[in-house]
């Protein structure tokens, strides 16, 4: 759960909450908004592992340790992965607080998740074709349609941050194909592909760039922008996790 998104976590019963702090070798997440705790539970009835808050590369830590927490959902049995974050809308149709569903994604971290040795969870070189699950994509359609719930989609572009973009960044993501544009994610759901762990993911779009009249954009307007789209996103994914039990 990213960038003020972090409120999905009340929804959890009969929890079991361990800060990051406490786990060997888990990183700790430093950016406000990410609460940094591994919690154990039930959310819509089920069984499920969240991490409240995630690890980026801008905070200087290597690909192997963003993604770690993956391979240890891996190891503990994690079928499905559900992924959300804050991002930066390019797409001219897309106003502040929609929901886009990730259909696909475009990778510009410098360094590949996969780079090194290969982890026997998956071959040398997975095939990346359906890197977020048909099937549970075609599932929040139904439950938002059901809901009259607003969601679009698109493409998500996966870049190193911190900065924000540049009005001729975001041109530039959106020409090469970019509906939104974050920093994080990308590694992620790379790693949980590899492991054969299907995937959903939702960006709430908080801020726009890329348009005509440039806007400035701030940390604060991000975490407020998400904070009033967790109610919807929560009931999407909570309603998923029920019916994909």
């Amino acid at each position: 759960m990213g960038t003020g998104l972090g409120q999905l976590a009340s929804e959890i019963t009969d929890k079991l909450e361990i800060p990051y702090s406490q786990i060997p070798n888990f990183p700790v997440s430093t950016v406000e908004g990410h609460a940094g705790a591994l919690i154990f539970g039930k959310l819509g009835g089920v069984d499920i592992m969240a991490m409240q808050g995630r690890f980026h590369y801008y905070e200087g830590y290597n690909m192997k340790e963003v993604t770690f927490p993956v391979r240890v959902m891996y190891e503990l049995g994690i079928k499905t992965l559900f992924v959300s974050n804050a991002a930066g809308g390019m797409n001219p149709a897309f106003k502040i607080g929609d929901l886009m569903v990730i259909t696909d994604h475009i990778n510009f971290f410098p360094e590949h998740p996969l780079r090194g040795k290969n982890f026997p969870t998956g071959p040398r070189f997975p095939d990346m074709h359906e890197a977020y699950d048909h099937e549970l994509i075609n599932l929040a359609t139904k439950i938002a349609k059901e809901k009259k719930i607003r969601l679009v989609y698109g493409v998500y572009v996966g870049t190193t941050g911190p900065t924000f973009e540049t009005p001729a960044e975001y041109k530039m993501y959106r020409t090469l194909g970019g509906d939104t544009v974050g920093m994080s994610t990308v590694p992620e759901v790379i790693v949980a592909h590899h492991c054969g762990i299907k995937t959903f993911g939702i960006s709430v779009v908080t801020d726009l760039g890329g348009f005509d009249n440039p806007v400035e954009v701030s940390h604060e307007e991000v975490q407020e922008a998400a904070d009033k789209a967790q109610p919807l996103m929560t009931e999407i994914m909570r309603e998923m996790i029920k019916r994909t039990a």
